[in-house]
């Protein structure tokens, strides 16, 4: 009956999966037919800066850690989404913008922008870098989401559309729960956990949020939009009281006119007068062409270092949700393991930087991780980089670093495991299906879905829980030079800001990737004598289509299309797969 149930939640995985590589038959039958198009697309002019050039910021779509080169197959997938475009990416073209004198200024051209406050953290920052060069930095949007606008707000001059809209409307965070749809479904979920601040298994065993959740939803919230706030309010020569008042009238109902008189704007424009605005900043006449580079054109302006010295610093990139596994998707335990040895192994290799954004996942991955870069701090300077999100697992990983820098806005910590274990007996009985059974010891069973655990299953499960709770605490407590009993009163799962971390203890100070790089170098004694490298390599959609793992395109595909619905999804297989101890952080805080 196990194995019954085992099929039948696999027939939907099995039944997406193979729609997918459906349409990647197609895909090679079109690659077939239109070969001497791919040619000429490999064969397309390079990008060549002219001088007097705006850097086009446009913020459209979603912004993640990093993203694979364009190449013909991305090209050809026609959609309407707007790809996402990588963090990495528009970090290096603002700071090629900075220090090349052929741009002029960047022209943030905000959208459908889609990314979370760290990541808008460190690309503000890199904002205020780009105008000490003196360069200017104008904005314009038709319609600027609140994330659009933080960014915006840096510029020299905020343009609106006259007939536009501005979003400000502070954080939310709104949590889905499922548990009686999942009674309905006759599934119940047995939970086994550690720490009352773990959350995660809320939404299948509650229809709202306990009191220890929302306190520390609550208290990570608002300090997350303390900072934001602080930005805004510096920027806009606001005070924070009048960023809140503003916030509580909705200025997205708000007329332009009420923008321009609360200062979030300076003027109204359309975007043919923008561009003419534009063109006077550059001297150039009202008709001609205005020189433009974006995001992707700036990645083959090259800097003066490019080549791999004996002095290298390592970026190592841990992002996505923590698996047991082989693959490169998302953070594969044994893939992982194997990048960390070569880079311990790599002599040229001096310090690395570990760029964590995971809200966790495996216990059991955590812990091989952990040991991997244990072994790595043994030889080399280790510095962690959090991005979004270092939490549960995503924290575990990090914990032992020589030194953890995060962003005031990070969320981080989440100390604590669980186990969730589904139990489809009534899902069963409302389908008139009913097993029976014969067993040679008291524990032959063990993991039938189809009943409840007994008292003893139940106290072992809990057991093993707190025992792999133990161990993690252990591990962070050593990690960050803490006793177990301080360490302990940080724990429970609960979630803290970067800069609410800092100040407990669990990071060391805040900033972003290029802090974290500084520390390395001054660590490894490297002066400014050394060249960065990110790691691992990339793979495009064309190297995975003929890599034999292509089960990676699968599961890259399904999380474009998934969206946050993907988090659900992974968890529901991990517990499919016996993965059953998870140190994860809620799977879905939908914050807005």
């Amino acid at each position: 009956m196990k194995d019954f149930l085992k099929i039948m939640l696999a027939s939907a995985l099995g039944f997406v999966i193979a729609n997918i590589l459906f349409s990647i038959i197609a895909m090679i039958f079109i690659f077939g037919a239109m070969g001497s198009f791919l040619g000429s697309l490999s064969t397309g002019e390079k990008f060549i800066l002219q001088d007097n050039t705006v850097l086009n910021l446009r913020l459209n779509g979603p912004i993640t850690e990093r993203t694979p080169e364009q190449d013909p197959f991305t090209s050809m997938m026609v959609s309407d989404r707007p790809l996402p475009t990588g963090l990495n990416d528009i970090v290096s073209a603002i700071r090629k913008a900075k220090n090349n004198d052929k741009i002029k200024g960047i022209y943030i051209d905000s959208r459908a922008l889609s990314a979370s406050m760290s990541t808008l953290a460190e690309i503000r920052h890199e904002l205020e870098n780009f105008k000490e060069s003196g360069k200017f930095i104008v904005a314009y949007a038709d319609t600027y989401t609140q994330g659009g606008y933080y960014l915006a707000s840096v510029a020299d001059k905020v343009a609106i559309n006259p007939q536009g809209m501005l979003d400000l409307h502070g954080l939310a965070s709104i949590p889905v729960f499922y548990k009686d749809a999942l009674d309905k479904l006759g599934i119940e979920m047995q939970i086994f956990k550690v720490g009352t601040y773990k959350s995660a298994v809320e939404p299948f065993t509650r229809n709202d949020m306990s009191e220890a959740n929302r306190e520390q939803v609550s208290s990570f919230l608002n300090d997350a939009w303390s900072f934001l706030r602080r930005d805004l309010a510096e920027s806009r020569s606001l005070t924070i009281a009048d960023i809140d008042s503003l916030a509580n009238s909705l200025p997205a109902v708000q007329s332009t006119d009420f923008l321009l008189s609360a200062n979030l704007v300076d003027t109204l424009l359309y975007e043919t007068e923008m561009k003419d605005y534009l063109r006077s900043l550059l001297d150039i006449d009202e008709d001609a062409k205005i020189p433009s580079a974006t995001v992707a054109n700036m990645k083959s302006v090259t800097t003066k270092t490019v080549k791999k010295t004996d002095n290298t610093i390592a970026i190592l990139y841990a992002h996505g949700n923590i698996l047991s596994g082989t693959g490169s998707s998302d953070i594969q335990d044994k893939y992982m393991v194997d990048q960390i040895e070569k880079l311990r192994k790599d002599e040229e290799i001096k310090a690395v930087v570990l760029r964590v954004n995971s809200g966790g996942g495996s216990a059991y991955a955590s812990e091989q991780i952990w040991k991997a870069v244990t072994d790595l701090k043994a030889e080399k300077p280790v510095v962690v980089s959090m991005g979004d999100m270092a939490a549960s697992g995503g924290y575990y990983i990090a914990c032992n670093a020589d030194r953890i820098v995060a962003q005031p806005t990070t969320l981080t910590g989440s100390i604590g495991i669980f186990g969730a274990i589904p139990n489809f007996e009534g899902t069963a009985r409302k389908l008139g299906i009913y097993t029976d059974e014969v067993k040679t010891n008291a524990f032959s069973d063990f993991g039938n879905l189809t009943r409840p655990f007994n008292e003893k299953e139940k106290q072992m499960l809990q057991a093993m829980i707190e025992r792999g709770y133990d161990l993690f605490l252990t591990r962070c407590a050593e990690g960050r030079h803490m006793p177990k009993d301080s360490m302990a009163l940080y724990a429970e799962g609960r979630v803290w800001t970067g800069n609410q971390a800092k100040e407990i203890g669990l990071v060391d100070e805040l900033g972003g990737i290029e802090r974290a790089i500084e520390i390395a170098a001054e660590m490894a004694n490297l002066g400014k004598s050394y060249v960065v490298f990110e790691y691992p390599r990339l793979r495009s959609r064309f190297d995975e289509l003929f890599n034999p793992r292509k089960e990676e395109l699968v599961a890259r595909t399904m999380k474009e299309y998934l969206g946050e619905s993907y988090e659900m999804f992974i968890l529901l297989k991990d517990i499919k797969e016996q993965d059953y101890i998870q140190a994860r952080i809620p799977y879905e805080l939908n914050i807005q």
